[in-house]
């Protein structure tokens, strides 16, 4: 797929897959084009040309698509003055699921001691955990995720590893963007490396040296 904004190519040709029961690293500098790719596989952006599809169809076909696909974007997009409970309840209601998800995937994330705290005073790492809780309810197959560990301290980043590998490992696709490789390479099973928009590397992560020093390179 391929996706321009005026005369700017964002994303050129790109094309990569993401396995099942695997993390998928997808690294890239700031500006590479992760952000824009990720938001045509939600369907938020309708690329240039070609396309993108989640179990073989598009996102905008698929039935109940927080049952198939959980994305967090950003983890700013919540109203101050609701609670975690309230968030996650409103959200349950709208995609018609069971009432039993929201404590489910508040410990999950381990906010359950935070639920009925007000969004407004919650830390970035705590709004961090919340998208990802929102992106859980509908125990979706695949999640994809642009920047989770953005505000996480070591201890949050340890548990954020522990949790994608867990949820890898239960037969689920996971879609991490980032720029950072370290905070990506202890767990990742597959790595997609992109730069100006268009694909570097792809395939299967096994600690190799070159793929690190092509990273270093593309990076800069």
């Amino acid at each position: 797929m391929s996706k321009s904004f005026g005369r700017v190519r964002a994303v050129d040709d790109l094309s990569f897959d993401v396995p099942a029961g695997a993390v998928t690293a997808f690294l890239g500098p700031n500006g590479a084009g992760k952000t824009t790719t990720l938001r045509m596989i939600l369907g938020l952006v309708a690329p240039t040309s070609g396309e993108t599809a989640v179990a073989g169809v598009p996102y905008r076909d698929l039935d109940r698509p927080l049952e198939h696909v959980g994305a967090v974007l950003e983890a700013t997009a919540f109203h101050p003055g609701l609670s975690a409970y309230q968030h996650l309840e409103a959200m349950r209601v709208a995609a018609g699921l069971g009432s039993e998800r929201v404590g489910q995937v508040l410990a999950d994330v381990d906010l359950g001691t935070a639920a009925h705290r007000r969004i407004g005073g919650f830390s970035l790492g705590m709004r961090q955990r919340l998208a990802l809780a929102t992106a859980l309810l509908g125990r979706p197959h695949t999640l994809v995720l642009d920047e989770p560990a953005n505000g996480l301290d070591p201890t949050g980043m340890r548990w954020l590893r522990g949790f994608l590998r867990g949820y890898a490992l239960d037969g689920n696709s996971v879609l991490v963007s980032t720029h950072v490789l370290t905070e990506i390479q202890q767990i990742a099973d597959h790595v997609v490396i992109i730069s100006g928009g268009r694909l570097r590397w792809s395939g299967p992560f096994d600690g190799d040296r070159a793929l690190e020093e092509l990273y270093l390179e593309v990076a800069g």
